[in-house]
């Protein structure tokens, strides 16, 4: 009988333990993934090989699209301002197949002289605006770019022919092919197709279409800058991998901040590093059979060059940039020639189109991701006037009524990506057994579907 009671015993305080450590987390371990929707798998499908090459030898007839070649008029079928034409044609037809759904604009302006510039020259970005569907929402934006000039060795050669097949013609047409498979679907936020020219002689375009968008006060949540993604055929090339670019202490930070986010060893945590989880997320859940995979590259850019997406970085907006994995330079900025047994130039024919139709596909399942998800949830906080080794986390709800519930994730601080999460409902608060000092938190909104936001790293409050 002795023996029964300390059974008991034991039994029971087994079970309150187990209670109390229930009731104290309040969460349930969940994967990192997001839930795959079958009408982003259907438009995915819908990105063709056939209509990216065919928009790759549309954009390189036009002999050169140097942004300097602007004076060429666009009836000539020749320079930058009959590619900037084609372009707005095409966004029509897809808003035209799509009983209007596209918002077809162009953002002209006049760029004063530069060093690349001998001439106040005018500069144009061409872009499709697919309207969110949920009054709530629609004000929220993801946006996806790439480039349409293009350049020669000489950057202020307007006459010598420059292909830009791979730059950016690849960011471009992908660009293109994302706004024609996506104008067919419903979305609850914005996307925004832009191509913008000027980036060879400076960023131009995508300095001039941030600042606006920062003037009016977009809510721009992501933006992927697509270039050089067409998978160039060379030796070393490896078509598996897809480098992703990200800042990590903030460009458009402060000082104080910096300082703030060194002593809380937060450097791998601005919200373009977030975006870059969120995209490598989407690529494990969306696109294990393609063989493609999103590779973080954590700096800003490669060395000695720049891309738009730090134009977006300057003006606050969560931005990266999408690259194939091993550039060929005898491609780049070269005059079309062969010299030695080396043939140089930007050609379609050095292109992997299938590679680009992944890249594509990756686009189209990030953004419609983003679009279909709930805002992310506003002004988390990590609780730290107690010593304590559980963790407490407060935040407000997601705007826009689509959250329904929320994760609260969690890595190693030398972790690259989320090692967990705890799923919660539709709280504002969640107390953790785990230590902050030890691990990165995070917090996401989650829809009724299993749609994630991106993930906010909470300040802490004491």
């Amino acid at each position: 009988m002795q023996k029964l009671r300390c059974t008991f015993f034991w039994a029971a305080l087994l079970m309150l333990t187990s209670f109390f450590a229930v009731a104290q987390s309040s969460g349930r371990e969940v994967k990192t993934q997001v839930n795959p929707d079958a009408a982003i798998q259907g438009a995915m499908k819908q990105v063709s090989t056939k209509q990216l090459a065919a928009t790759i030898d549309k954009l390189v007839s036009f002999h050169t699209r140097n942004t300097l070649s602007a004076e060429m008029p666009a009836a000539s079928g020749k320079g930058v301002a009959a590619a900037r034409e084609w372009i707005r044609s095409e966004f029509e037809r897809y808003s035209k197949e799509c009983g209007g759904c596209l918002e077809v604009k162009i953002d002209l302006f006049t760029e004063a002289a530069t060093e690349r510039i001998p001439e106040p020259t005018e500069i144009g970005n061409v872009y499709g605006v697919l309207r969110g569907s949920n009054p709530s929402n629609a004000s929220r934006i993801v946006l996806i770019s790439g480039h349409y000039d293009s350049r020669a060795t000489d950057v202020k050669d307007t006459d010598t022919a420059a292909p830009g097949a791979n730059d950016d013609g690849s960011g471009v047409a992908a660009v293109l092919e994302a706004a024609r498979v996506m104008s067919k679907m419903k979305l609850p936020a914005t996307v925004v197709f832009l191509a913008v020219a000027g980036e060879e002689q400076g960023l131009n375009g995508s300095k001039h279409f941030a600042k606006m968008a920062k003037l009016e006060g977009w809510n721009i949540e992501a933006v992927l800058n697509d270039d050089t993604v067409g998978g160039d055929k060379s030796p070393g090339q490896d078509t598996t991998k897809l480098r992703v670019f990200s800042e990590g202490l903030p460009t458009a930070g402060t000082p104080e901040e910096w300082k703030r986010i060194r002593a809380l060893g937060g450097e791998s945590d601005s919200a373009s590093r977030q975006l870059a989880r969120y995209i490598a997320e989407v690529g494990r859940e969306y696109m294990p059979a393609a063989g493609l995979q999103p590779m973080m590259i954590f700096r800003a850019d490669r060395f000695l060059r720049g891309g738009d997406h730090s134009a977006f970085n300057e003006q606050g907006f969560a931005a990266v940039r999408l690259t194939e994995f091993r550039e060929n330079y005898d491609r780049q900025h070269q005059n079309p020639r062969t010299e030695n047994g080396i043939e140089y130039g930007d050609l379609p024919k050095f292109m992997d189109f299938e590679y680009l139709a992944n890249v594509t596909r990756l686009d189209v399942a990030t953004l419609a991701s983003l679009a279909s998800a709930p805002a992310p949830p506003a002004k988390a906080r990590l609780l730290t006037k107690n010593l304590e080794n559980d963790s407490n986390l407060t935040w407000e709800a997601s705007p826009g009524g689509l959250g329904t519930s929320y994760e609260v994730l969690w890595r190693w601080t030398t972790s690259a990506t989320w090692d967990g999460a705890d799923e919660f409902g539709n709280v504002t608060r969640a107390t953790v057994p785990r230590s902050k000092d030890n691990v990165i938190f995070a917090v996401r909104a989650v829809d009724a579907m299993g749609h994630r936001s991106l993930a906010v790293v909470p300040s802490p409050e004491r």
